[in-house]
């Protein structure tokens, strides 16, 4: 991670230079703006990380009927959330699209048809971490969307059909949180047994490479129920690993409980 920005990625030696592969414990759309812990490390990331030639990330906030992968050339931003201050309400990532990237998955993924979408655009789940982590907006992104109709070990499989994508210089990032449970948050700084003791699980399972872990963990029973009441914040983590190698470091950032039911743990797979 003290690579340049400048770095590109070039084949050598018959091997290729492959970027990192993200998962974003996200959390509220005001980390975006807000200088706190959260915010800060992703943008000390944006300052070590080599710049990718794209970036495409898999978001919480962009759940479908099929799949669906954003290919315009100027893709909008998307403020999909209501109660903010009109600090966050104005702000703007105005990215340049990736559609010739966005062309080559449609053609490249197998496992599940995908189909190009000029509608959507980026949502929170992507600009929000993408603004403090690379504010000057100039890297090309795109956005898959979560196919409501797939298992958790779908996700998985098709996840693992992005691979090309990371030598073409592309980084990937899912974007959503391990634990989200709103209607259980709490302003006290009291955290929840439930969801540090789910967090940690799930960390375990990633050290281990356990991903049977992940992709069953309703058998961690009361506990995943009330830290994954619904699954479109977990699924993005299942695109992130499906995405590393066997030979590659995984290491954790930003690993807190917020507001007593949001994991903001994140990961870096390089």
């Amino acid at each position: 991670m003290d690579n340049a920005n400048s770095a590109s990625y070039d084949i050598y030696d018959d091997k290729v230079l492959l970027p990192p592969v993200l998962f974003i414990g996200h959390g509220s759309p005001m980390n975006a703006i807000e200088k706190n812990s959260y915010n800060l490390q992703w943008a000390e990331l944006g300052k070590k990380l080599p710049k990718p030639k794209a970036i495409l990330c898999v978001s919480a906030h962009w759940v479908t009927n099929g799949v669906k992968v954003t290919a315009m050339n100027k893709p909008r931003t998307i403020h999909d959330f209501h109660g903010f201050p009109k600090k966050l309400i104005s702000q703007e990532y105005p990215a340049p699209g990736a559609p010739d990237l966005a062309e080559l998955t449609v053609k490249n993924v197998v496992y599940s048809a995908i189909h190009a979408d000029f509608e959507w655009g980026l949502d929170h789940g992507t600009w929000s971490v993408l603004l403090p982590m690379f504010p000057a907006a100039d890297i090309p992104v795109y956005q898959l969307s979560l196919d409501n109709n797939l298992s958790l070990k779908q996700h998985y499989e098709l996840g693992k059909e992005l691979q090309f994508l990371r030598a073409k210089g592309v980084m990937i990032i899912g974007s959503g949180n391990i634990v989200h449970n709103l209607r259980l948050m709490n302003f006290n700084n009291k955290i929840y047994d439930w969801a540090k003791d789910f967090d940690a699980y799930i960390k375990n399972a990633i050290l281990n490479r356990d991903y049977s872990l992940i992709t069953g963990y309703e058998k961690f029973g009361t506990g995943a129920k009330l830290s994954v009441p619904t699954t479109e914040h977990f699924l993005p983590l299942l695109y992130t690993l499906a995405l590393g190698h066997d030979n590659e470091q995984i290491s954790f950032f930003n690993e807190s409980i917020d507001v007593g039911s949001i994991s903001m743990r994140s990961l870096i797979i390089s």
